[in-house]
């Protein structure tokens, strides 16, 4: 096998993958062979042309609409799958949404609408595959959380308290499956240029950041595939990997 089609005859399911970072890593899988499963809430469209993309570079790809917010949605999400599939050998956790705001006048529906996605979702993801990947003794389960789940940050006292909990369930997953051949690690983004950013790339801002610059999705996306890459990455599990530009050091 070459290294171009590491991932031949896997299938990868990528949440939130209609638009940026998502987008970006469901490319970048496919470029190593493997069968993306785009998955989105609402874009139909944005969907159908990431998988266009992938098929006319000659790669593998169909959409499958759910809510990752809701259990019984993902749960047919994950069967449908698995009747397309018949496999699923990694599943990158990188739905997400934020709802800014300062604590004290946080309304309770932006709190809960926030944990519900970004990490009731990605338990939900999570224990749904792992039926299927332990009865394979084998699989990579990659999760998106962000610096903010590990420095906090004024404003995003939901997104931090759920990006946090995705670090802490990462690392409880990763203890819980490795016998079994499952690894489980996070990625967590600094600024990465998107949609959501473009407006936030201030001088203050990239004084804090080493390198001086915002990432691209690009950057992200470089990494999950190494993380769902054999063998490269057989060894690696429960562990947090910033990419930041050296904003946060720990």
């Amino acid at each position: 096998m070459t290294s171009s089609k590491l991932l031949e005859g896997q299938t990868a399911i990528v949440t939130g993958a209609s638009r940026g970072i998502g987008k970006a890593i469901a490319l970048s899988l496919s470029e190593v062979g493997a069968e993306v499963v785009v998955n989105y809430a609402q874009s139909p469209q944005k969907a159908e042309e990431v998988v266009s993309q992938i098929r006319e570079k000659g790669g593998k790809a169909y959409a499958i609409q759910a809510n990752i917010a809701d259990e019984a949605s993902v749960n047919t999400l994950i069967s449908q799958v698995l009747e397309k599939s018949k496999s699923i050998d990694v599943l990158v956790n990188n739905a997400g949404i934020t709802k800014d705001g300062l604590l004290m006048r946080m309304k309770t529906e932006d709190w809960q609408t926030v944990i519900n996605l970004n990490l009731n979702g990605v338990f939900f993801c999570t224990r749904a595959v792992s039926r299927q990947m332990l009865k394979q003794k084998k699989g990579r389960i990659i999760n998106i959380t962000s610096v903010v789940g590990l420095m906090g940050n004024a404003g995003q006292a939901n997104y931090a308290a759920s990006k946090s909990g995705v670090i802490g369930l990462t690392r409880s997953a990763a203890k819980e499956f490795a016998s079994r051949g499952i690894t489980v690690n996070a990625v967590a983004p600094g600024f990465i240029s998107t949609d959501m950013t473009k407006d936030l790339e201030s001088e203050s801002i990239l004084k804090a950041i080493p390198l001086g610059h915002f990432g691209t999705p690009e950057n992200i996306a470089g990494t999950v595939r190494f993380l769902a890459s054999e063998p490269a990455s057989a060894y690696i599990t429960g562990q947090v990997i910033q990419v930041d530009g050296g904003m946060v050091m720990s």
